[in-house]
């Protein structure tokens, strides 16, 4: 359907020969493999504990889970991201206070506007690097530190990205991966979980599997019999399948960033020249991981209309993303309306994301940019 999909998958032959590697085995549920892929990612993170999970939303639960919130206890997070960053907090007892995001050139989550939303109920603090960009997060664990909070990093663009020499998902208290098909790395479905916190690391192992004190694979292997179930646990285990497609994809994660950011560079350098388009972290200096390629245009009203444009020419665009503060659902059980976050919505309304991913070739980076070129001049 599409000339240049929004995004796409860079899977080959190490990825065919690992899931058949598994079939042959017969063990499918989670087992030594995944055992690898948890200390294959947490070597390439630096961090102390990893464990992969059936989404990054598992992820996301799990952490705020651990945190053991109560009813009344509050989470500073951005609405400006995909809702289940907001809706993982739900989940686990408490509240998501929605903080504005910096500007229409950093469209992370304010630092100064976190610290206007903290209150005696506050419990932590969940940020997101959008688009695979880092967040200011010296100045967000100072006020942490300061306020006596927890970090959450909601890293599901940033695989890979840096931070002042420290990877994205190593930073805070937690960090949390996706690796959903228009990931940087991808594992069909599935996620990571990571810290350095020992207390947290044991809670979640046990969470991760129903609360249960020995896995299937103890038992296989003749170290347990039976089992307790301490904890009220979730099923979030991944399969062997998944981990063994992202030891593949993990090896290739720095190269394929690499190429990212290359096609960036180049949308950067035509794109920034349409009077018409604004493109947010254009100075940017840390290192980012592109998730994704995210232009404002500079009247919203044509919006629709560009979009319609792109699609004739067989170029997917999409919205990352409409502000969760103004779904349904969070205007209804919590009176959220327009006005509350103006950055944030500003940008929710003139936000496009241009296709971006590993494998994309130098013709279609072309097609894009002239027929945005076009689609632009159609709409004068």
């Amino acid at each position: 359907m599409w000339k240049v999909p929004l995004s796409d998958v860079d899977l080959g032959q190490n990825e065919i020969k690992a899931v058949t590697n598994v079939i042959k085995s017969k063990w499918l549920t989670m087992g030594e493999i995944t055992q690898k892929f948890e200390k294959a990612f947490a070597e390439y993170l630096g961090v102390k504990h990893a464990f992969a999970v059936s989404s990054g939303t598992a992820a996301l639960h799990l952490a705020h889970e651990v945190l053991e919130l109560n009813a009344g206890d509050e989470v500073i997070c951005p609405s400006f991201t995909f809702v289940a960053t907001a809706n993982s907090i739900l989940y686990s007892g408490g509240a998501p206070i929605f903080a504005d995001i910096k500007s229409l050139d950093d469209l992370n989550i304010s630092p100064s506007n976190i610290s206007e939303k903290i209150s005696r109920r506050t419990k932590a603090i969940t940020i997101v690097h959008y688009g695979g960009y880092p967040c200011d997060m010296d100045e967000i664990t100072e006020i942490a530190e300061e306020q006596n909070l927890h970090v959450i990093e909601d890293a599901a663009h940033a695989p890979g990205a840096e931070y002042k020499g420290k990877k994205c998902g190593a930073i805070g208290d937690i960090g949390c991966f996706s690796f959903f098909p228009n990931k940087n790395m991808t594992t069909g479905e599935g996620g990571m979980i990571v810290t350095n916190n020992d207390e947290f690391a044991r809670k979640i192992k046990l969470l991760r599997s129903h609360g249960m004190t020995a896995l299937t694979l103890d038992r296989y292997k003749g170290h347990a019999f039976s089992y307790d179930v301490v904890d009220l646990g979730y099923n979030y285990r991944i399969d062997e399948i998944r981990s063994s497609i992202g030891l593949v994809q993990l090896r290739k994660l720095d190269t394929n960033n690499e190429r990212r950011r290359h096609i960036v560079k180049r949308y950067v350098k035509e794109l920034s020249r349409i009077p018409e388009i604004g493109i947010p972290f254009r100075s940017f200096h840390e290192a980012s991981s592109c998730h994704i390629f995210p232009i404002l245009l500079k009247n919203p009203d044509q919006r629709t209309g560009f979009m319609e444009e792109l699609k004739k020419c067989g170029i997917q665009a999409s919205i990352h993303y409409p502000p969760i503060h103004l779904f349904r659902f969070y205007r209804d059980k919590f009176g959220y309306k327009e006005g509350m976050l103006p950055i944030t919505e500003e940008v929710g309304r003139r936000e496009v994301t241009l296709p971006l991913y590993s494998t994309m070739k130098k013709k279609d980076v072309g097609y894009v940019i002239k027929n945005v070129k076009k689609s632009i001049e159609k709409l004068r």
